[in-house]
């Protein structure tokens, strides 16, 4: 027989006929993630009857795991809503309400919160959605300078049974400064006699919780510390960021990007509504469409070549295709250079050239590629004479190196510029790349064919 799933195990404890606390005792042993998976495959009776079992701390545990909360949240009575909110952390319970689009129950709940997590969450929710603070926690350690290493140890257990981040305790001067911070593993093997200020790491990374996320990303990861202080204008702790919020950011980045990439103006989901989606994508396809129509009357001005060199026409969705793959190869790569805010002018100028490089290269490998088959095409399959043939494939051929090369250095250049004049160089989009292309390919490629093609038809 094929071996059960982890969730399939879990379904079965939770629909078997064991006592509660044999299910509870059960469920002990498998990861909360798991058992969210679990509770989304439940009828909502099935659920509240696990909800009973398992009792709102752990649910608070679980619910973190589950998107769109606010579901569960109301399956549950005012009294266990306000339970499991107040056992989340506060990050959590923020990311939990702003679920709720019903905002008269959100601020219903926000007021029955205990006072301590209610300033938690009105403290993170106070900074913008972009700003580090929107997406700090504030589960972490904190102790005075002036503690004892006795004195440390026994503040660090009393605060574990609140705060699970503690692989690194953070340190505060006497007027609430933060001053560094201690790794566990150092205050465990350190001897009751040594000087607290001989682990505390003084110089341990901060970031300000006004910092915008997208620009501090890069710093964050290359730390790579369980968790950061976040600090106030005052320089006082008042959370931390932990890897899993930075891998979250990361992945929201991305999200972001990849929309931008894609011609929108943020990321969408699928239960967007659908003005909300069409008032994302209209403001971009409008510009696409007169860009587009610029292309097309473009191509009107060539009129007198297409008529007298029709096989040229065959050809221009190979131009423009091949050209607008380069420059969105481009503009992905160069994206992701920079990244790197740190990157130097003189880095900048030699990554252009090595774009400028690669793309002449492929450019004349695919130019000479196309040639041959061209040439091949239009002798067997249009019986076209060699000669004149051989002067279409050749217009092909030049025609696609130079759009490739000339797309390889806008899809370089055109982020380059957004970025030095702080737009986001996402913004410089696939579409709009493309379509920028679209108008310098076929120029160049009605050009090549007015001056090597006309009056050889």
């Amino acid at each position: 027989m094929q071996e059960l799933t982890r969730v399939e195990q879990i379904l079965q404890i939770i629909l078997s006929e064991m006592s509660q606390q044999e299910i509870r005792d059960s469920l002990d042993d498998y990861h909360d993630n798991d058992i969210a998976e679990a509770i989304l495959e439940l009828q909502e009776e099935e659920r509240k009857k696990l909800y009973e079992i398992l009792g709102t701390e752990r649910m608070s545990e679980i619910f973190v795991y589950l998107d769109d909360v606010s579901d569960f949240l109301e399956e549950l009575s005012i009294e266990q809503a306000v339970d499991v909110l107040e056992n989340m952390d506060a990050d959590d319970a923020v990311d939990a309400l702003e679920d709720i689009e019903n905002e008269g129950q959100r601020e219903m709940l926000i007021s029955l919160i205990d006072e301590e997590v209610s300033e938690d969450i009105r403290l993170i929710t106070s900074f913008q959605e972009d700003e580090i603070g929107s997406m700090m926690t504030t589960n972490y350690v904190v102790i005075s300078e002036g503690f004892t290493i006795k004195q440390t140890m026994r503040s660090v257990i009393q605060q574990a049974e609140e705060n699970d981040n503690i692989n690194t305790i953070y340190v505060v001067d006497e007027f609430g400064k933060y001053a560094g911070a201690i790794e566990l593993k150092d205050l465990i093997v350190a001897r009751d006699y040594v000087p607290l200020e001989d682990i505390i790491s003084r110089e341990y990374p901060s970031i300000d919780a006004t910092d915008k996320i997208a620009d501090s990303i890069e710093r964050l990861k290359d730390y790579a510390e369980d968790s950061i202080p976040v600090l106030n204008e005052e320089k006082e702790m008042i959370g931390v960021i932990t890897a899993e919020d930075i891998i979250e950011a990361v992945d929201d980045e991305l999200g972001e990007d990849y929309a931008k990439l894609a011609g929108l103006t943020a990321e969408e989901d699928l239960k967007e509504r659908l003005f909300d989606s069409m008032r994302k994508r209209l403001p971009w396809l409008t510009l696409l469409l007169l860009l587009s129509i610029g292309v097309s009357s473009v191509v009107g001005f060539f009129e007198s070549i297409v008529d007298q060199v029709a096989v040229v026409v065959c050809f221009q969705s190979l131009i423009l295709g091949m050209a607008g793959n380069v420059g969105t190869q481009s503009l992905a790569v160069t994206i992701r250079v920079l990244m790197d805010e740190d990157i130097s002018g003189k880095e900048k100028l030699f990554f252009i050239l090595k774009e400028l490089r690669v793309g002449g290269f492929n450019g004349l490998l695919m130019g000479l590629v196309s040639f041959v088959i061209v040439a091949v095409y239009l002798y067997f399959g249009k019986a076209v004479p060699v000669s004149y043939g051989l002067m279409v494939s050749a217009c092909v051929g030049l025609s696609l190196f130079l759009s490739m090369l000339m797309a390889s250095l806008s899809g370089t250049i055109i982020p380059i510029f957004f970025h030095k004049v702080k737009i986001d160089p996402a913004v410089a989009s696939g579409p709009l790349i493309t379509t920028i292309i679209d108008l310098g390919a076929v120029i160049t490629y009605y050009s090549l064919a007015g001056i090597m093609l006309l009056g050889l038809a």
